[in-house]
């Protein structure tokens, strides 16, 4: 590759940031892929004999794929640590495509095909799990390992880029399931005397038996794509200098960097890399805190509710195709992510949050009250639910992952980042499950009005803490060295 000695390689900077973002993208892809399979699912499993299918164990199966994000998450210190970065984005690509053929075919071996039963449903949870599992690696490493190739004066760039990946595969996966329902978007299920019942289940067939397999298995290319290319890429310079290679971290920062500024950035590096690891609160509990905040906070202002369960809440909305608005604002979300890659570094970090928040406020607010307000036009919910969305995008979507990538010091980086990330979700868990039963809450004549209004109100109010807790707490870590942060901190 030319020009790699004396001033090194965007290209190469490039393409192995390209391979690390899939990862991104399958994160998205992984956990979005449910918005669309959730009402076939659950139609199927209604069909069981030896058990009811309750909204409370549709609300656990659709966010089961979360429990295995915070194992993932919770791991994922434990493996950068010992097998490095690269190792670990390899083994998430193996449990992404193990998943999508077993959420494909959960019957293997062991059930017979199309008989919904208990123990199906408990295999079925274990393949989201494990996907989960992969998911949770991936969301606390890539934006890891961009972090520790990226020269310092892009990589709020560069880490903004796996946010994008995020919102695009949650994008394809929306037009995935939109054509593969085609014609087949015909489950209705409404509530009749408390019980869950099927209209139309002659109609619905075809969905509830493939449409749903057909959505998770669709998710294989990539993550066998992700796991091949994983093989071309480096490990990371600073997890080679944590490990004492240094020779092999000076070639890495050399083919990114070129010579003269790689002889800099590995001084600095072992400058602050004496230990392979310290303990986690060697540079204080403020730290810790703000990461963890900053995880909650990108969870409980109610994001994740919106894009697991957007055709649903489009068609309450009165919508009638709603899995097309649903991928109207998956491009919205692409387009304000965009946004915040290209400002990240003019505006910074703390302003993109702040104005993000009020704007979720805004937006999570004008949906509360279209639930109160009589005679409110039917597109504003709909436009108060984009502008949340798109807040959000421009915003704690890719800022709350550079920040989490950035502000620990090297030596606690592997852990603060996995015990950050497992907080994200551990609280995504708890708002993705528990949004279903307080949206269809009902309070005498509002009916489920007052469960709509009252969760955009809850949301609203949060976002609103989130902007005030930004503007108090968080450092600005623009244009600064991971090498920097360590002496910032190490001042408090």
């Amino acid at each position: 590759m030319k020009n790699t000695t004396a001033n090194g390689s965007k290209v190469y900077l490039f393409s192995i940031v390209s391979i690390a973002v899939i990862g991104g993208l399958l994160f998205g892809y992984d956990t979005a892929v449910i918005s669309g399979a959730e009402k076939g699912l659950q139609a199927f499993f209604m069909g069981a004999k030896d058990f009811v299918y309750t909204d409370a164990l549709h609300g656990l199966t659709s966010s089961s794929a979360l429990i295995g994000c915070v194992i993932g998450s919770a791991l994922s210190g434990l493996l950068a640590s010992s097998v490095g970065r690269k190792r670990s984005l390899f083994i998430a690509g193996i449990l992404f495509f193990l998943s999508a053929l077993g959420s494909y075919d959960p019957e293997f071996l062991f059930f017979t095909k199309g008989e919904p039963s208990f123990s199906l449903l408990m295999a079925f949870n274990f393949y989201r799990i494990l996907g989960g599992v992969g998911v949770g690696l991936a969301s606390a490493i890539c934006p890891m390992y961009i972090a520790e190739v990226a020269p310092s004066n892009i990589r709020g760039t560069l880490v903004s880029w796996n946010q994008f990946a995020i919102i695009f595969g949650q994008l394809v996966v929306y037009f995935v399931n939109f054509l593969i329902l085609g014609a087949h978007e015909n489950v209705v299920i409404k509530v009749v005397d408390g019980i869950n019942q099927l209209i139309n289940p002659v109609e619905a067939a075809w969905t509830m038996e493939t449409g749903w397999r057909l959505m998770f298995v669709s998710e294989a290319v990539p993550a066998g794509l992700f796991t091949l290319l994983v093989l071309l890429i480096p490990e990371t310079p600073r997890y080679f200098a944590l490990c004492g290679k240094e020779l092999k971290a000076l070639a890495v920062l050399t083919k990114i960097n070129g010579e003269a500024k790689a002889q800099t950035i590995l001084a600095e590096i072992k400058a602050t890399a004496k230990q392979k690891t310290e303990k986690i609160f060697t540079y204080g509990w403020m730290v810790i805190f703000i990461g963890i905040m900053l995880s909650v906070f990108q969870q409980i202002v109610g994001i994740n509710a919106v894009l697991y369960y957007a055709p649903r809440i489009f068609e309450s909305m009165g919508m009638d195709q709603p899995m097309m608005q649903t991928v109207i604002m998956g491009v919205v979300n692409i387009l304000f992510t965009l946004l915040a890659i290209f400002t990240v570094e003019k505006w910074g970090r703390k302003p993109l949050l702040i104005t993000g928040s009020i704007g979720m406020a805004i937006g999570a607010l004008g949906v509360a009250a279209s639930n109160v307000v009589t005679g409110m036009p039917a597109a504003v919910p709909v436009v108060s639910i984009m502008l949340y969305s798109a807040a959000f995008m421009m915003s704690w979507g890719p800022i709350c992952w550079v920040l989490i990538a950035e502000i620990f010091p090297n030596t606690i980086r592997g852990a603060a980042v996995a015990v950050a990330v497992a907080f994200q979700w551990i609280f995504n868990f708890i708002v993705s499950s528990t949004f279903v039963p307080l949206y269809n809450m009902e309070l005498g004549g509002m009916g489920d009005k007052f469960g709509h209004m009252f969760v955009y109100a809850l949301y609203g109010i949060i976002c609103i803490a989130a902007a005030v807790f930004v503007w108090k707490l968080v450092p600005e870590t623009k244009g600064k060295t991971l090498e920097e942060m360590s002496r910032l901190w190490r001042k408090k």
